[in-house]
């Protein structure tokens, strides 16, 4: 899906390298200066800073204009994507959250070039490869059906755009601050630089990591809250005592003091996880005992499959399992310790666990602290259910959800 150059197309060595240069790229010094930049998306920026941003904006847009980029398609998004919602109305809420995680991973993820001149193509691009998100797929990845089709040659033509990114960079030496001028700068241990085809095949891997599943999450977060008024009034009323510590400002700092929400997103990811299964290869023989004292012989070759939608439904580490309690991780309880270390594992664990872990936190925390400060939020739509004919189980259908403007004291 991201290309031969990477990942599980190269040896373990090299996997292991590429994985901690995604790492270094969303590593806590990184996500300090990634705020500003959500930020930018999402809030409607008072007027003085709205000017001075877009005027930045277009004053940029003009330099890769007189670039020998091709520019076709120049155009620029709201710098405040929740503006255009007006006072009150009707969204469907998984598609709006898509939208605006699709700007914050252009900006934090592929930069101001794409960002700026040819997100919108990116994006119809990349969505021809998250459309062949099928469990057929994940048997037969290369079976010759139209969905197939679409994605290698949405793959080919998303390496042009990002290559020809990297070449401009490399061609004027400018250096920017986001993913994937990190990836650009990046280095094997034997001194060796990396590859052109391995910068667009990680980063094409960094932005399904960064938008596809976290629009999925943001979604399940949402509809869980809106269907629950108690969890969803504790998590305004961190937000209101947040805003009377810290006044209306939002950085790094304050995204961490978001315990109530940072919980609601954990909770949803439990019961939805991104991932529904983790499969692990077996080098070394061994052995597994059971609670219940069972005995099993697990031979070295053999493929083994972890559930996470079975595993988080276990009854002696979750009390009812069913039920959406975000609460179950805090302090006295936090259930997810119960069974080790891998009782949770919505992204995933051990050497392979999710490198933008912390990354998609921060931003699902940006976007719904955001909502809950600045609207009120009615979910119209029956709770949705799960899409099962894809491989991640995002909701089915629409979301349908109403607002009205509001801001919280």
């Amino acid at each position: 899906m991201f290309g031969q150059e990477v990942g599980h197309g190269v040896d373990f060595a090299t996997r292991n390298e590429q994985n901690s240069f995604c790492i270094d790229a969303l590593k806590t010094s990184k996500l300090r200066s990634y705020v500003d930049p959500m930020l930018q998306e999402v809030e409607v920026l008072p007027a003085m800073n709205r000017t001075s941003a877009l005027l930045d904006s277009y004053i940029y847009t003009l330099n890769l204009m007189s670039s020998n980029l091709q520019c076709d398609n120049v155009f620029m998004f709201p710098l405040d994507y929740f503006e255009k919602w007006g006072q009150e109305g009707i969204i469907d809420l998984k598609h709006e959250l898509d939208q605006v995680l699709m700007l914050i991973s252009g900006r934090c993820l592929l930069g101001k070039e794409i960002r700026e001149k040819m997100l919108d193509e990116f994006y119809t691009l990349f969505h021809e490869i998250e459309n062949s998100l099928s469990l057929i797929n994940f048997f037969l990845p290369y079976i010759p059906i139209p969905a197939n089709r679409r994605r290698d040659a949405a793959r080919i033509k998303l390496k042009e755009i990002l290559s020809e990114t990297v070449r401009s960079r490399k061609r004027y030496n400018q250096v920017e601050e986001d993913a994937l001028q990190n990836l650009i700068d990046s280095k094997y241990k034997d001194g060796r630089s990396i590859s052109e085809d391995e910068v667009t095949g990680l980063m094409i891997g960094l932005i399904f990591a960064g938008e596809h599943t976290n629009s999925l999450s943001s979604a399940w977060t949402g509809s869980y809250l809106l269907n629950d008024a108690k969890c969803l009034m504790t998590a305004i009323e961190e937000q209101k005592k947040i805003i009377k510590k810290f006044g209306r400002r939002i950085d790094y700092h304050v995204l961490l003091e978001m315990y109530t929400l940072d919980r609601c997103i954990k909770e949803a990811l439990r019961l939805h996880p991104t991932a529904p299964m983790l499969l692990r290869k077996v080098h070394k023989h061994f052995t597994v005992w059971t609670k219940e004292g069972h005995e099993y012989e697990i031979p070295a070759g053999h493929t083994i499959v972890s559930p996470t939608v079975l595993n988080h439904y276990i009854p002696y580490i979750y009390k009812d399992p069913e039920v959406y309690d975000p609460e179950r991780f805090g302090p006295g309880r936090e259930e997810d310790k119960v069974g080790g270390k891998f009782s949770y594992t919505s992204f995933s664990g051990g050497r392979h666990a999710c490198p933008g872990e912390a990354y998609g936190y921060m931003q699902m925390k940006v976007i719904w602290s955001y909502l809950l400060r600045n609207y009120e939020l009615k979910l119209l739509s029956p709770f949705p259910k799960e899409e099962w004919r894809k491989f991640a189980l995002k909701p089915q259908g629409k979301v349908m959800v109403s607002y009205k403007i509001r801001q919280l004291a």
